[in-house]
């Protein structure tokens, strides 16, 4: 992250996050195949972490979704630097990322459907899945602030659950 934070995104190399860390860049190449898969898994590694928000007893499916996707927000609003790199980097080929950026949308993925539970029907949890990573697409080309997301993805709750008992 200090590397990321000093040079930026296009600055970013794996052989200076290598010499940063002290050790040789085929040591850094050893784990991380390209710059894209590095930062891929430092976000992938942030996300694990996350706790979750609490949920106030007897919260809509819309508060429980809004709730469970917080902490991944506040996140991605917390770590400008990482969340744009990650917009570019999530997006490569590399069979490396991908297959990061399949375990993060699994990660997701399971983080909706626990929220809404019995709730929830197959095309709202994909509604909201794909209106959580078009947001974070949207943020991260700069078309809106980071910190805009959770009143965005608390909207999309709410049109997608739209009565208290979260179900249409």
């Amino acid at each position: 992250m200090a590397e990321l934070r000093s040079s930026g995104w296009p600055g970013l190399t794996v052989r200076n996050v290598a010499r940063r860390a002290g050790v040789a860049p085929a040591t850094a190449y050893t784990y991380f195949a390209s710059r894209e898969h590095l930062v891929t898994e430092v976000f992938w590694q942030r996300i694990r972490s996350l706790g979750t928000a609490p949920v106030a007893p007897g919260s809509t499916a819309a508060e429980r979704v809004t709730a469970a996707l917080a902490p991944v927000l506040d996140l991605v609003a917390g770590e400008p630097e990482l969340s744009a790199a990650c917009t570019v980097a999530m997006l490569s080929e590399d069979p490396e990322v991908r297959r990061v950026r399949d375990e993060i949308g699994a990660h997701w993925s399971m983080r909706i459907r626990e929220a809404v539970a019995r709730d929830a029907n197959d095309a709202q949890v994909l509604t909201i899945e794909s209106a959580f990573s078009g947001l974070l697409l949207r943020a991260g080309m700069g078309h809106m602030p980071y910190g805009d997301l959770p009143a965005c993805i608390a909207e999309v709750a709410a049109v997608t659950f739209p009565n208290p008992q979260g179900t249409r």
